[in-house]
């Protein structure tokens, strides 16, 4: 099978059985689901940036009690702190008072948590790879890395961020499209000008060097064969495992992923203060309204959102729900994670035979 070769040489590399990572979703990156995915021969994840750092040792340890399989830890590399506009969230906080709870005032930094202290966590847990999205982590970290054998995976969204990650020393790129849901990887193309992952994918491979992982809008075996025909060493599904019982979320984001077509989805800030693709709902759609406030910047937009977020989870009411969730939606399978990798995998190489 000629095709499969570059994922055979990645899955050789980090002792996988299958080119199958699972996206390291912040907030929906239980232990039970990356433990499935690694018992099956995949990758597990987790996004660490809700995690204090006895957090993040705590998930490892849990994880190498359900498996000895990889598994990769992601954080976001950090802006600028915010400046606060108090007259603006004063206007943004009584427009989301309306979605939920009222809304108190915010100071963001006591919502930040430090990413010098998750990244040692990182170190600390020792995980098969380290991941970065929204930016590149700094040479000394890097180097961290490498001396204690943790590789490094950075996403990207560009040409040009393709070719800024493999001179910073990354070890494989992950490829993310526009088609992805949850938070967009940019960190120097503009947000607006994001590539479908069917068009990058292949003019990134023609220019790199490494190994590369498609994401974004990968839920089926045809989507994961196209990726491998235009350049990928593997794949990471996010969207595709929030289905299966393993990843636990509310039941009416399971549902309504299972009816959400491509255009049922939208890039907001409105829920973090960051370009995601979510669910559209009553909330997103009042939000994009032109006499709504804009969003606050991000960590700001997130901590006022927060109430409303979480009453909505508690409720499990999908209209104000943050439900981050890619264009490929409804072809996420409600069954058991470690069989869906497995029979994903299985549809992929009867593909190629």
């Amino acid at each position: 099978m000629k095709h499969l070769e570059k994922t055979t040489d990645f899955c050789r590399a980090y002792g996988l059985r299958m080119p199958i990572i699972m996206a390291p979703m912040a907030g929906a990156s239980p232990t039970e689901l990356a433990a499935a995915v690694s018992n099956a021969g995949g990758m597990g994840a987790c996004g660490v940036l809700p995690l204090k750092p006895d957090q993040i040792s705590i998930w490892a340890k849990k994880f190498r009690s359900e498996t000895n399989g990889a598994f990769l830890l992601n954080s976001w590399v950090p802006d600028p702190e915010p400046i606060q506009n108090s007259s603006h969230e004063k206007l943004m906080r009584a427009f989301l008072s309306s979605f939920g709870p009222e809304v108190p005032p915010v100071d963001a930094s006591t919502f930040q948590i430090s990413f010098e202290e998750q990244c040692q966590a990182m170190l600390e847990a020792c995980p098969n790879v380290i991941s970065s999205i929204m930016g590149l982590y700094e040479p000394a970290f890097v180097n961290k890395m490498k001396r204690q054998g943790i590789k490094w995976f950075a996403t990207v969204t560009s040409v040009t961020e393709a070719l800024m990650a493999q001179q910073a020393g990354a070890d494989a790129l992950v490829v993310q499209g526009s088609e992805a849901g949850g938070h967009r990887g940019n960190f120097y193309s503009d947000y607006d000008q994001s590539s479908g992952l069917m068009a990058l994918l292949p003019v990134i491979s023609d220019v790199i060097n490494l190994p590369l992982i498609a994401t974004g809008g990968i839920a089926d075996s045809r989507s994961i064969s196209a990726a491998i025909l235009l350049g990928a060493s593997a794949v990471q599904i996010g969207t595709g495992l929030l289905r299966t019982p393993e990843a636990a979320i509310k039941s009416a984001w399971a549902d309504a992923i299972k009816v959400t077509r491509p255009e049922d989805t939208i890039i907001t800030r409105a829920f973090s203060g960051k370009p995601g693709r979510a669910i559209r709902n009553l909330y997103t759609d009042a939000a994009h309204k032109k006499d709504s406030p804009i969003p606050t910047p991000y960590p700001v937009q997130r901590a006022l959102t927060e109430g409303m977020r979480s009453n909505a989870s508690d409720k499990n009411k999908i209209d104000n729900m943050q439900a981050w969730t890619g264009q490929a939606a409804s072809l996420a399978k409600e069954m058991n994670a470690r069989d869906l990798v497995t029979s994903l995998w299985s549809e992929v190489e009867n593909k190629f035979r």
